[in-house]
Formats: C-alpha cells, structure tokens, sequence
C-alpha cells in the first residue's frame, strides 16, 4: 500500500459520514447483491450509508433475443456504468462474469469481494438429473460455453436459448418449457435457492465462465475518495484468480463471440488456470488447456493461455 494510501485512509474515521451511491441492475439477485457489497463497506467504514441506485439495462428491457445477437454478457453493464460515469452513482455492482475483458478509460474495479461458490448445477425439472433426462429433453442455457459443455456430457439433448433472471429461469423449468436448466451455483446460493439444484458440477469438470460467483464494485479512476473505500474490502486471492481468468478472455479481444471458460486456482504463490475455448458454431469442438506459474504473473499467464488455445482452435500448435 503506498504512503498517499495510508495518508488519505487515515482521514476516513468513523465520525465521518458520507453517502455512497451504488448503481445496481433491478432484478432480484442483482439487488441481493448489491446490498451485500453495501453491508461490506458499512463494516468497513462505519460512518459511510449506502444509496442503491437502481438501473435498467438493454438486457434487462429485451428478454428476448438472445445474448450472443445482443453482443454478449455486455449488454447487462453498459447503463450501470453509464450511471458512474455521469455521476448518478459513485458505484457500479457487477458480477464479474458479465463484464467484458476491456477496461473502459476512466473507470476501474476498486474491489472484488471474497468469491462465492464457482460452480455450475442443474436444475432439473420434478427433480431429475441431467443424466436421467431422456434423449431429446430440453434444457436452457443463453452461455455458448455452457452449451458446448452439455453436447459433450449429452449430445442428444436439445440445447435452447433461455433468457431471464434467475426467478424467471426456474419458473420455466416448473412450468415445463424446459427440462432442465443450467445456471450458477452463486446466484441460487445469494438467493437462498441452492437446494433446487439437481447436480452440482465440480468447476475443474464443468468450467465456469471468467470471474464466476465474483462481486465487481466499479468506479471513477480520478475519485480518490471512493477508491480508499473500496479498496478495503477487495479480496486478494479472489483479484489473482480473477486477473488470470478474465486475461484468458482479454487474449480473445472485444466483441469475442466464442464459449470461453476459465478457473484459477493458486496455492502461496503458484497459480494454476485451465481454461476452455468453444467455437460458436454448435458442430465445433472446443478445445482445452492449462497454465501454471507466479501468482504475481497472474494476466501474462491467463494471457498466454488464451492465445495458446485461440491458435488451437485455428488450427495450430497449442
């Protein structure tokens, strides 16, 4: 921590007080969320209130069209940031695996809180596992990565686009639209709705997305203020996993329509990723890969991996 850190930190006692606003998408799990990043910097800073700002974004409006039309995970972050960056908010709350690679001049994630359970389940209507489902069943996913994962465990299922919350995704499974559906273990976690699933995969087996189960708090670069406050509460070992996992995404570069999965792990100062790259086209097969080095080196190794599988999936040397 640097000397001005240290100094400016020294200022923010608990008389202090002070408004922070945090822009949020509405939907249910994405206000959960919000305010347990609020409950952080209310323990972290006693003299600080939260304001939730609340946001509705392009994905939020069109539950329709799929994502990948759309531009992908994006479309869920531009209006919030939008929100910072015209001062309606201090703030903006992501998860992490909605946000693109690239960063955006001006803003900057100021923490990552502690990452939940990384993993993927099943839900599987009246209960039923994916492996019990009958050949031609029908499960819901919107990520290409979830989708090229679920063809190698059952190439004879239908694959649908689904769209919606996470309430609205496990509404259609009950009502029969789908027979199952994919979804993350963190969302159902935070919205005390983790029994529902069927199956739990092991994310070394079932990889997630870049950043999966990982809060994203999101602020101005020049406001040194807010900065100070968030950066004590960003978790170290969650910020190593997640620089490797979203620099595998990054050697993609912007606007990469392919199902790309990455997890890192690091024990002390070795780090360890394995990632996945799917072509969109749903004939394709993907291909997989491993990195292992410095904790320190967490974006040159996730990077370096990218390009590795990238060259693989053309058709090189990985």
């Amino acid at each position: 921590m640097s000397c001005f850190a240290l100094t400016k930190r020294a200022r923010l006692t608990r008389t202090d007080v002070r408004t922070l606003r945090i822009a949020t998408r509405t939907s249910t799990l994405a206000l959960v969320q919000t305010n347990l990043a609020g409950a952080a910097i209310r323990g972290a800073h006693p003299g600080v209130s939260v304001e939730l700002v609340e946001v509705t974004t392009r994905g939020d409006r069109d539950q329709a069209t799929p994502l990948r039309a759309m531009g992908g995970e994006g479309v869920f972050v531009a209006a919030v940031r939008d929100a910072v960056r015209d001062g309606r908010a201090d703030v903006a709350m992501h998860s992490l695996k909605d946000m693109p690679s690239a960063s955006v001049p001006g803003l900057v994630i100021g923490a990552m809180l502690e990452r939940a359970d990384p993993r993927d389940v099943f839900v599987g209507r009246g209960g039923r596992r994916l492996r019990d489902l009958p050949a031609g069943a029908r499960v819901g996913t919107s990520a290409t990565r979830r989708a090229a994962i679920l063809r190698a465990m059952r190439p004879d299922l239908e694959i649908a686009e689904i769209r919606g919350n996470v309430d609205t995704r496990l509404a259609k499974v009950e009502r029969g639209e789908y027979d199952g559906a994919i979804l993350a273990a963190a969302g159902l976690l935070r919205l005390g709705r983790l029994n529902e699933a069927t199956e739990i995969y092991e994310a070394q087996a079932f990889l997630p997305s870049p950043g999966q189960g990982v809060i994203a708090l999101e602020c101005r670069a020049d406001d040194t203020s807010t900065r100070i406050l968030l950066e004590a509460i960003d978790h170290a070992p969650t910020r190593v996993a997640a620089t490797a996992e979203r620099a595998v995404l990054a050697a993609l570069g912007a606007g990469c329509q392919l199902g790309v999965a990455a997890y890192a792990q690091h024990d002390d100062e070795l780090l360890t990723v394995r990632a996945m790259l799917a072509p969109a086209d749903a004939d394709g097969m993907p291909v997989f890969g491993d990195a292992t080095g410095r904790a320190s080196e967490a974006a040159a190794l996730g990077f370096g991996l990218g390009e590795r599988l990238k060259a693989a999936l053309e058709g090189g040397v990985a």
